[in-house]
């Protein structure tokens, strides 16, 4: 919800699309800074403790972001503001941790859970921009940004009181390697980041486009048959069982992003229709969730034990920076070139993805044989260092 109201609400009240993708941006930005401190804040102290209060800070980020907005102040305010909401805890990753915790040494129970989590999510994104949309343009702007400020701190304590569940705190140690520095970790992170540039930029193109059209309000419902498209994906994806390592399904499941997207530019290109736009997005979000869990299920083969919180967060944190980078490009797409057009923004950043999880993927066929140095025996010792890893 969030972020469909901020934009509704500064470019509603202030009239520029570019100055609500900025603001948004600056927010996410700040998410990709605290969010890591956070969530090790969480490892260590645990989930209840850590993710109360800083709910609560973030939910009067968003409570200063709206009398920003309400009573005119400068546009700086509004960057301050919404960079407050930064404290947002990452409550997908802290579930994702309760899974790992109780699902240890099952991995396809865990890729059903992994799955089953994609699907809620795409469900919150289904239902939040139609909420969204109609409680800013039903009531009054910032009236979508304060019901999610509600819904946040309802969800995170009924959350932590379920204490039953909860991974027991890490205390600090020196054995565990930061999970940013895990091998492979960079350039997982590369592609969610890329990945979150998807979303971001169709997330403002789509509003700004229902909006040349004539009807706002048909942005909220364009994207949630988008999230739709994607819990569907997940229910299935979550049914089935997946075959070979998680590092070489991504690619697959990126390329098909790739391909998919391009059709909500051909419809808004071709044809300047909403309906099907509405179409063209449901089809695309089908190829959202298999990459997602696939993508999460290698960062948490890539976590450190013991930091998986921080490493899940570290992912989500990927993704909110590119949604943020997305989101600024895609207003700027929008005001210096046109609605319709700035759809090749979502596109370019899958096929940027796309490059970066193939280029993952080539590096990790050749490095068993660089470490070899090419003689048999070592080659074999190398393929059984990489199988125990995997392990």
């Amino acid at each position: 919800m969030f972020g469909v109201s901020a934009v509704v609400m500064i470019a509603g009240v202030r009239g520029s699309y570019a100055l609500a993708g900025a603001v948004t941006a600056t927010g996410l930005a700040a998410t990709a800074v605290t969010a890591p401190w956070v969530a090790r804040l969480v490892d260590r102290r645990g989930q209840a403790r850590a993710a109360v209060p800083a709910a609560v800070c973030a939910a009067l980020g968003s409570l200063a972001l709206v009398l920003c907005v309400r009573f005119g102040a400068p546009d700086w305010t509004l960057f301050a503001a919404y960079a407050a909401t930064a404290t947002t805890p990452n409550t997908g990753g802290m579930s994702r941790a309760r899974w790992a915790h109780l699902l240890r040494g099952d991995p396809g129970a865990l890729h059903t859970a992994n799955s089953f989590e994609q699907a809620a999510d795409e469900l919150c994104f289904m239902l939040g921009p139609v909420l969204a949309a109609f409680l800013c343009g039903a009531f009054f702007p910032e009236a979508g940004t304060l019901a999610g400020a509600a819904l946040l701190l309802t969800g995170v304590l009924a959350f932590a009181a379920q204490r039953g569940t909860e991974p027991p705190p890490r205390p600090r140690t020196t054995a565990a390697k930061a999970p940013l520095r895990a091998p492979g970790m960079p350039g997982r992170l590369a592609v969610c980041l890329a990945l979150g540039a998807v979303f971001g930029s169709m997330e403002v193109v789509t509003v700004a486009f229902a909006d040349a059209q004539g009807d706002r309000s048909a942005a909220g419902l364009a994207l949630g048959l988008q999230a739709a498209g994607s819990c569907a994906a997940g229910l299935v994806f979550g049914a089935l069982r997946p075959t070979g390592p998680a590092r070489r399904r991504l690619p697959r499941c990126v390329a098909a992003m790739t391909v998919l997207m391009i059709l909500p530019l051909l419809a808004a290109a071709l044809t300047g229709s909403l309906p099907l736009l509405c179409g063209a997005l449901l089809v695309a979000g089908t190829a959202t969730a298999p990459t997602m869990v696939t993508a999460m299920t290698l960062v948490q083969q890539l976590t450190p034990e013991g930091r998986l919180n921080e490493g899940m967060t570290l992912a989500v944190t990927g993704l909110l920076g590119g949604i943020g980078c997305g989101s600024a490009a895609g207003g700027w797409a929008v005001e210096h070139v046109s609605p319709t057009a700035a759809y090749g923004t979502p596109v370019a950043a899958a096929a940027l993805a796309l490059l970066v999880s193939l280029a993952q993927a080539g590096e990790v066929r050749r490095s068993p044989r660089r470490r070899s140095g090419g003689r048999p025996g070592a080659r074999a010792a190398a393929w059984t260092r990489c199988g125990s890893a995997r392990r």
